[in-house]
C-alpha cells in the first residue's frame, strides 16, 4: 500500500531504491558511459522523441532556468493559469528576460486562439507553458497551443514543463512539435528526487548557439558536447542514474499506453468519489489531470483535521497550493500507485467524513 498520495515525492519501488546501492562508478569510465547511454536512450522513448535528453542533478525548476538562459534572446511569452506556470514567469524575470504574460482564470485551460493572437502581434523567441498544472489539477492543451504557435510564428520555440505529467500522461514531443520538454524524477516517473530530464530538439540547439551568456552549469552546448560522449560536464548523480536506468526499463515494460491508461483510470475513480461525496472538481471537464485531482472543499470539511486523520493511518494527501490552500485538497495518483491503494485511501477519508467531521 502506498502512503504518499501527493504530487511528489512519490513512492518508489523497492527494487528501484535498491538499485542506488550498487557500487559507485567513476563517472569518466566506460562502465558509466554504458549506463548513461542506455538511460538516455530509454528516456527518449518516454519523451516520445528522437532528440537528445539531458539528465541533470537538479529539480525541474533548474531546467526552467536552463530553458530561459539558453533560448531567449529577446522576448518570451509565458502562459499562466496556475502556480507553476507563474514560476515560469518568475524564472524568466529573475534571469533578466523581457517577459509578456498571457494569464487566464486558473479554472480554465490556456486557449490556443489567444496564444495565436499574441504571437501574431509580437515576435517571441519562446512560448512557455505547463502541461499539467499541479496546483489546479488541470491539463493544458499543449499540442493545440504548439500548433497555434507554429502556424502563426514559425520561428518561435515552444517549451513545456511536463514535471508532473511525463510518464503518467500522454505527451508526444516530436508529433506535437515541441522544442523543449522537461520533467522531474520524483513525480510520475516514480524515482527519488534529485534529477531533471530535459529533451531538446535541433531547433532549440541551433537557437542556443546564438544566445550569449547562457551560463555554465546549464549550457546546452556544453551539455551536448559531453552527452555525445555519453557523459556529463560535471559529476553526475551516479546512484540516481542507476535507479533511473532500472525505472525506465520498468516503465517501458509496462508499456506507455498501459501506464497512461492506469493513471487515467485512477484519476477518474477519484473524481467519481469526490463528486459522489458532494465535493467539487476545480479543473473543468475535458481538461482534468490524469495524475492529480484538485478537489474543491464544497462541504467545508476541516481539511487540517482530515489530513491529520490520514497521517495517523499512514497516508498522506496534499492540501491546496498557494491561494487555493484553504479551499481545496489534492490527491495524487502518480507512479507506482494502484487502484487498490487509492481505494484504501478513499475508504479512509470516508471513515473520517462519516464520523461527522
Amino acid at each position: 500500500m502506498s502512503p504518499l498520495f501527493i504530487p511528489g515525492p512519490v513512492e518508489v519501488a523497492e527494487e528501484v531504491l535498491a538499485a542506488q546501492t550498487q557500487p559507485m562508478l567513476a563517472h569518466r569510465s566506460a562502465a558509466f558511459e554504458e549506463l548513461f547511454h542506455r538511460a538516455e536512450g530509454n528516456a527518449r522513448k518516454v519523451f516520445q522523441t528522437k532528440s537528445r535528453v539531458f539528465i541533470l542533478p537538479a529539480s525541474g525548476t533548474g531546467f526552467q532556468e536552463a530553458t530561459m538562459r539558453n533560448l531567449v534572446r529577446g522576448r518570451v511569452l509565458v502562459c499562466v493559469n496556475g502556480a507553476f506556470s507563474t514560476r515560469w514567469q518568475q524564472v524568466a524575470q529573475t534571469n533578466g528576460k523581457q517577459v509578456d504574460v498571457l494569464e487566464v482564470d486558473w479554472r480554465k485551460p490556456i486557449p490556443p486562439d489567444m496564444v495565436a493572437e499574441k504571437v501574431k502581434k509580437q515576435k517571441y523567441d519562446l512560448v512557455a507553458i505547463v502541461h499539467n498544472e499541479t496546483s489546479t489539477g488541470l491539463l493544458n492543451p499543449v499540442a493545440e497551443v504548439a500548433m497555434a504557435v507554429h502556424a502563426n510564428s514559425p520561428d518561435t520555440l515552444v517549451a513545456v514543463d511536463a514535471v508532473s505529467s511525463l510518464g503518467g500522461a500522454n505527451l508526444e514531443m516530436d508529433a506535437w512539435g515541441l522544442d523543449v520538454v522537461f520533467t522531474s524524477s520524483q513525480k510520475a516517473l516514480a524515482l527519488p528526487p534529485g534529477l531533471t530530464l530535459g529533451a531538446v530538439n535541433e531547433r532549440a540547439m541551433a537557437r542556443a548557439e546564438e544566445v550569449p551568456n547562457r551560463g555554465w552549469y546549464f549550457d546546452f552546448i556544453r551539455l551536448e558536447k559531453h552527452r555525445t560522449a555519453n557523459t556529463t560536464p560535471t559529476t553526475p548523480a551516479v546512484s540516481l542514474i542507476y535507479a533511473l536506468d532500472l525505472q525506465l526499463k520498468r516503465i517501458l515494460e509496462e508499456g506507455l499506453p498501459q501506464r497512461f491508461e492506469r493513471h487515467l483510470r485512477m484519476a477518474q475513480y477519484t473524481r467519481a468519489w469526490a463528486t459522489g461525496r458532494g465535493f467539487g472538481l476545480y479543473a473543468p471537464q475535458g481538461y482534468r489531470s490524469p495524475t492529480i485531482t484538485t478537489v474543491e472543499n464544497l462541504l467545508d470539511v476541516d481539511l487540517s483535521a482530515m489530513i491529520s486523520y490520514l497521517k495517523q493511518r499512514g497516508m498522506v494527501i496534499a492540501s491546496g497550493y498557494g491561494s487555493l490552500k484553504q479551499s481545496t485538497f489534492r490527491i495524487g495518483n502518480m507512479g507506482e500507485i494502484s487502484l487498490d491503494d487509492l481505494d484504501n485511501l478513499l475508504e479512509t477519508i470516508n471513515e473520517f467524513l462519516d464520523k461527522g467531521n
